[in-house]
């Protein structure tokens, strides 16, 4: 993968939503090249899909809970962990599953409309799985920033990458 090309995924990553001219214009390439790499990005499942970021907190009436939850699990032989995290990350409530290091194996990111649903969730489905050994839930308060995205700032010192004119 050539410069440029990773210089179009940073762009497409700050904003999926930037125009295809402005990319071009700003990696010094002409758009139907811009739109080819970003064509062949989709096919190697580089790009897997395009999402927005949304502050819930401004959304009235929406009502809901991330939690992150740090788990200890036995891999399985031969497998490692893959097939556990895996069988975790089917589950429709969890959102995002990561191998860390440290003190716990799996960092897992679950969504639901109330604190209640997603105790359920672990107690109920995650806790239960074989390979498990510990859970540790961590509900989320407040959130200031996500995927660069500072929220809460006024318009005037927005640091986000502006959708095409």
């Amino acid at each position: 993968m050539d410069k440029k090309e990773i210089e179009i995924l940073e762009l497409l990553e700050k904003n999926g939503r930037m125009d295809v001219h402005m990319i071009a214009r700003m990696v010094e390439m002409s758009a139907e090249e811009v739109e080819s790499a970003i064509k062949k990005f989709e096919e190697m499942q580089i790009v897997h899909g395009y999402s927005t970021l949304i502050d819930w907190t401004e959304v009235r009436g929406y009502e809901g809970v991330t939690a992150m939850i740090d788990v200890k699990v036995t891999p399985i032989r031969g497998k490692g962990f893959n097939d556990v995290a895996e069988r975790i990350y089917r589950f429709p409530e969890v959102k995002a599953v990561y191998l860390m290091s440290g003190a716990y194996d799996l960092s897992v990111s679950v969504e639901g409309k109330t604190m209640s649903q997603v105790a359920r969730f672990v107690s109920e489905k995650l806790s239960t799985l074989d390979t498990v050994i510990s859970t540790t839930t961590h509900f989320i308060l407040k959130k200031y920033k996500h995927d660069g995205i500072i929220f809460g700032e006024d318009d005037d010192n927005d640091r986000r990458m502006p959708v095409s004119p």
